[in-house]
């Protein structure tokens, strides 16, 4: 686990509200075809956080570098959730 990645990652209040919603995304993305156990298109996290998508990746792709979220691919579209172990191991950490 990288501290400082995660760290960084947090520093920004889009991606912290990113995984806000993917805590809970039968709330935020019940729209979406595909089941939410898959994770959350990434598709709809930007339409949801009014970003473009090159934005949005760019802050995917840092919760990604700091194993706070995980990718599933299927065809040419990719799913996003949480990695409830790492942030847990994070919390855990910042409790010591």
């Amino acid at each position: 686990m990288d501290i400082d990645a995660i760290h960084k990652a947090l520093a920004n209040p889009t991606r912290r509200q990113i995984l806000a919603w993917l805590k809970e995304p039968e709330v935020y993305f019940a729209a979406q075809q595909h089941p939410l156990s898959m994770g959350v298109c990434a598709g709809l996290i930007d339409q949801r956080a009014e970003l473009s998508q090159s934005t949005v990746s760019a802050h995917l792709a840092i919760l990604l570098k700091a194993g706070l979220i995980t990718r599933h691919r299927v065809g040419q579209w990719i799913y996003f959730k949480r990695d409830e172990a790492t942030i847990a191991a994070f919390i855990a950490q910042m409790t010591l």
